[in-house]
C-alpha cells in the first residue's frame, strides 16, 4: 500500500512542478515535459517491485513505438492561436489525432 502512495505522490509532484514552472518559464516547462521522467521512474519502480527485465524490455519497446504516434496530440495545441482555436477544441482535436494514429497502429500492427 505504501508503494502505491509513494508512486502517486511522485507522479503528483511532477505534474504540479511542470504546471507551476510552465506558467513562468514555458521553455523550462517544455523541457520537463520532454524528459522521460515518468518513464524513468516507472522503469525503476517496476524493476524494484518485480525484477523482471523481460517485462521492462517489452514496455520500453512499446513506448518507443507509441511515443511518436502520440505526438500528433501536440499539433493543434501548438498552433491553436494561429488557427484561432480555444483550448478545449485544440485539446480535443489533438486527442482525436493521437487516438487515430495510435488506434491505427493497434489495429494494423502485428
Amino acid at each position: 500500500m505504501w508503494w502505491i502512495i509513494l508512486k502517486t505522490m511522485i507522479a503528483s509532484a511532477i505534474i504540479v512542478a511542470v504546471s507551476e514552472v510552465s506558467q513562468r518559464l514555458p521553455r523550462l516547462g517544455a523541457i520537463l515535459l520532454t524528459l522521460p521522467i515518468v518513464s524513468l521512474i516507472a522503469f525503476v519502480m517496476s524493476w524494484q517491485q518485480h525484477r523482471d527485465l523481460s517485462a521492462i524490455s517489452r514496455l520500453a519497446r512499446e513506448t518507443l513505438v507509441l511515443v511518436p504516434l502520440g505526438l500528433p496530440f501536440f499539433v493543434p495545441l501548438a498552433f491553436a492561436e494561429r488557427f484561432g482555436l480555444d483550448f478545449w477544441p485544440a485539446f480535443i482535436t489533438g486527442l482525436t489525432l493521437a487516438t487515430v494514429t495510435i488506434g491505427l497502429w493497434l489495429w494494423f500492427a502485428p
